[in-house]
């Protein structure tokens, strides 16, 4: 009898993890499906996006893209390039706010190609004009080399959903 009671003893834990196991598995895959939701990409035509972002029938617009290169001048000191640095990304920040700069960021490494600017503008002349607000392009150590550029109207969304991913600001 002992044995019987053992194997009845054995077979309920089972039964009970099994449906606990089970029950979980179920909560993990309620939640997974709920966030998959979150992530998942509206594809019906939005017009009032569509045209809030400027894009045309292809969903895409027009930018001036500038790539950021190490200037002429390489001789400043360490207090003076991280006071010129602050400058720049404060300048960065402040495009960014008036709606004239939709993207910006370095490259990895410490070669020529230093950074990139993404413009909401209609001309490489607009562009040019702002990019002589940047103080490290005024000191010289760093060149813009400007084109046009068409690319997704969906960039005009980055600076509006990257405030909601960053702990910290730059």
């Amino acid at each position: 009898m002992k044995h019987f009671d053992l194997r009845l003893f054995i077979t309920l834990a089972c039964s009970i993890l099994f449906l606990n196991c089970q029950s979980r598995i179920q909560d993990k895959t309620k939640e997974s499906n709920e966030n998959q939701k979150k992530l998942e990409v509206i594809s019906e035509y939005d017009s009032i996006t569509a045209a809030l972002y400027g894009a045309d029938e292809y969903g895409m617009k027009k930018y001036v893209i500038a790539f950021l290169k190490r200037g002429p001048n390489k001789s400043l000191d360490s207090a003076k390039r991280s006071i010129l640095q602050r400058a720049h990304l404060d300048n960065i920040n402040k495009l960014a706010k008036d709606g004239k700069l939709v993207l910006a960021g370095p490259f990895f490494g410490n070669k020529d190609l230093r950074g990139i600017y993404i413009f909401d503008v209609e001309s490489i002349e607009e562009a040019r004009a702002l990019t002589a607000t940047d103080p490290s392009i005024k000191e010289g150590v760093l060149v813009m080399e400007l084109k046009e550029w068409y690319g997704s109207a969906a960039l005009m969304g980055i600076n509006k959903i990257h405030p909601t991913l960053a702990k910290k600001d730059i």
